[in-house]
Order: structure tokens, then C-alpha cells, then sequence
């Protein structure tokens, strides 16, 4: 089936006569089996309400269909989809390569959580080939960590090559895969032995539910991800996990939308004089590029932009001036959204050296006409403030 057909039909109730069109939500702590053998049958996939309901199930379903995985598990948050990932692999004395522009709480994990429990951490340059990180593998080497494109800056990585460094050397490649969304982008095709997501952005597409996912690649790999996330006694609540499928039903429809907005915005904001550069996978020369053309099928609603050099009030004149662009983190709701975003902080094995401030946009699903008459507004409050 192609993802269309995939997002509208997996992880669908399947009970007869009659059923729901929707899973509906199924709240529990406690299950009770009528018989012994109920209990030994139950057991294979409901137990314990922490450990999931069919409400759970079916989610977990779906996002194996769209990721083209072996099994997925959930997490509370897309935080701790890439904690569990990496805790499921390492332990004392092992290694984990990096990417440089890593989600800041990915990298504030392996610096001051991992570190503690003698866990090394190396970053590398998101450009990197396999040769690269081929010579940056040790023996002890458990994890390559990937995200794609990169948080901030929008790198995209070359995930084919990066597998084929992790397996040589027996490590496994994790991939956070929320911009791609498991619908523009699918890791475990091209290698990886775990894709993420934080479904808080795409795949629930309203922001209203914070909700993390794993997508593993064979059953050993699905093991060690299961553990990781019992161990740590990981819960999502049977509503979030509703709301994630929920949106998952819509998932390729807001992203056509989300992609045509955000190329709209970039042809628009070329013509200013304000901008520095676009830094976005899909334009041309941009790092990556290629790669994001070889294995990518699109482009979300989420890039940057560098603007040249602006002085302070300038910059808040720029942002009070937007109504309809929010200032806010998070991303991948059906709202647009800005914010100042500093990559020079967050780096170390690579260097940012742009001038200018970094903005970064999340074109939503607002009339483009009238996004763009609020981009109008914003820059033209940064030129008056500039005079």
C-alpha cells in the first residue's frame, strides 16, 4: 500500500459485526483475564495499562506501517524516544558518535546524563561521509546517533553511508526523523536500525499532546528498545495516543500543505533585502542538498533563515510586529510560528559563523497571502527600526 492508503487504514479497529471507524480511547491500569488461558493469551500483548492499551496498540501500529519498521514502542515525549534509544545500546564504557547539531536536549543528554555513568560521547560534523566517521568509530563504539535534517541548521545526513560505518564496526544508527515525519523520509529504508520521532510535531498536528515513537528495524533491536522503556517505566496516556492517531489521518494532506506554504515563504523572502540565506534542505547549494534529493521524498513546513547583521531593537521590533506568526517553540502544528534560535551555542565539533541572527520558521496551514502580509509587516517594522 502506497502512505496514503497506510495513514487512513492502519491501526483501524477491526471487531465484528460492527466497530468504530476510530480506535476509540481505552483508559486502564488494571486487566482482568477470566481464565488462566485468557491470562497466558492476554499476556502477549495486554497485561498492564502502563504497558499499553489497544488505544496504544493501534498508534504503535500505524507508525510501524508508515515507517516500515518491525515494531514501535512510545514514549512520553520525543525526548525521551531519543534517551531510551540511546540507553537501550550503551552502557558503561562504551562510546556514542554524535551529530553536532543534535536536538540541545539530545546533547545536553549525553553530556551531563551519559557522562555521569561513563558513557563517551564524541560529535561529529553532520556532513561527514563514511570514511569521516568510519575513522571516528572505536572498538567500543555502540551507537551512531543521526538527525536529519539537522535541528536549527537543517544539515541533511547521508543515513546510507552512515549505516554502513555503524554495522562495520557492530553499532547500531539511531535516526530522529521528526522533520520527515516517516512520510517524506523513511531511515530504516536507507539503514538505520532505529527511527524516532517526536510525534508531539507531525504526528499528532495540532500541539496538543506530547507523544515520543521508536520504530525498530528486526525483532533484537525491537527487544532492546522494548526494555529500555519498560526499565525506565515510560507511560503515554491512552489520550495522547488517540490524539497522535488521530492526526496521523491527516498526515499527508497537512504536509503537502505545510511544504507548498513554506516554498511560498522562501520565494518570498529571497526578494528581502533583510536576508542573508535560506536554510532550508530543498533550495539548491544548500548542505546536503543532494542528499536530501536522493532520499527524500519533500520538504516540511519547518526552515531557517539568517538575517545579515541586526542590531537588538531592530530584531524586536521585527518579532512584536507579527500576528500571525507566533513566537513559540515546538513545531509541526497546523500553526505558523517564529523564533530566535542561537546554533553557535550548541556546537562543537563544527563551527557557526554566520553574522547575522538565525530565525526559524514553521510555515502552517494559514492562507498564504495572508502569511505573507504578515511577513510584510515584520520586515518592514525591522527596516523602520533600522532607520
Amino acid at each position: 500500500m502506497k502512505d496514503n492508503t497506510k495513514l487512513t487504514v492502519a491501526g483501524r479497529p477491526h471487531q465484528r459485526p460492527a466497530h468504530p471507524v476510530n480506535t476509540p480511547v481505552e483508559r486502564a491500569s488494571t486487566y482482568l483475564f477470566p481464565t488462566y488461558d485468557d491470562y497466558l493469551e492476554g499476556a502477549k500483548t495486554i497485561t498492564y495499562g502502563r504497558l499499553g492499551t489497544p488505544t496504544h496498540r493501534a498508534l504503535e501500529e500505524a507508525v510501524t506501517a508508515l515507517e516500515g519498521g518491525f515494531e514501535t514502542r512510545l514514549a512520553p515525549s520525543g525526548l525521551q524516544a531519543c534517551t531510551a534509544a540511546l540507553l537501550a545500546f550503551v552502557a558503561a564504557g562504551d562510546h556514542v558518535l554524535m551529530t553536532d547539531t543534535a536536538y540541545d536536549p539530545t546533547r545536553k543528554f549525553c553530556d551531563r546524563f551519559l557522562k555521569r555513568f561513563g558513557v563517551e560521547t564524541t560529535f561529529y560534523d553532520p556532513l561527514a561521509g563514511e570514511e569521516e566517521i568510519a575513522a571516528l568509530m572505536r572498538p567500543n563504539t555502540k551507537v551512531i546517533f543521526a538527525e536529519s535534517p539537522g535541528s536549527l541548521t537543517f544539515e541533511v545526513q547521508d543515513l546510507p553511508a552512515l549505516a554502513r560505518a555503524a554495522h562495520a564496526g557492530a553499532a547500531k544508527l539511531i535516526v530522529d526523523n521528526t522533520w520527515g515525519a516517516g512520510y517524506f523520509c523513511k531511515p530504516i529504508a536507507l539503514g538505520a536500525d532505529v527511527s524516532l520521532q517526536a510525534a508531539t510535531k507531525y504526528l499528532v498536528g495540532h500541539a496538543d499532546a506530547l507523544v515520543g515513537t521508536l520504530t525498530s528495524a528486526d525483532e533484537q533491536t525491537a527487544q532492546k528498545i522494548f526494555y529500555a522503556l519498560l526499565q525506565l517505566g515510560s507511560n503515554v496516556s491512552a489520550d495522547d495516543a488517540y490524539l497522535a492517531l488521530r492526526g496521523m489521518r491527516t498526515l499527508s494532506a497537512r504536509l503537502e500543505r505545510h511544504q507548498e506554504n513554506a516554498n511560498e515563504i522562501i520565494k518570498w523572502l529571497r526578494k528581502q533585502d533583510a536576508v542573508e540565506r535560506i536554510l532550508h534542505p530543498a533550495q539548491k547549494g544548500f548542505p546536503g542538498h543532494n542528499v536530501w534529493k536522493r532520499d527524500l521524498t519533500g520538504a516540511s513546513g519547518l526552515f531557517g533563515v539568517v538575517l545579515k547583521p541586526t542590531p537588538m531593537p531592530a530584531l524586536k521590533a521585527f518579532f512584536n510586529a507579527f500576528k500571525l506568526f507566533g513566537i513559540g517553540f515546538s513545531w509541526g502544528g497546523y500553526e505558523s510560528l517564529v523564533l530566535h534560535v542561537k546554533p553557535e551555542q550548541y556546537r562543537s565539533a563544527t563551527e557557526w559563523s554566520e553574522a547575522g541572527p538565525v530565525i526559524r520558521f514553521h510555515a502552517g496551514l494559514e492562507d498564504i497571502e495572508d502569511l505573507k502580509i504578515d511577513l510584510e509587516r515584520a520586515f518592514m517594522a525591522l527596516a523602520a527600526a533600522q532607520k
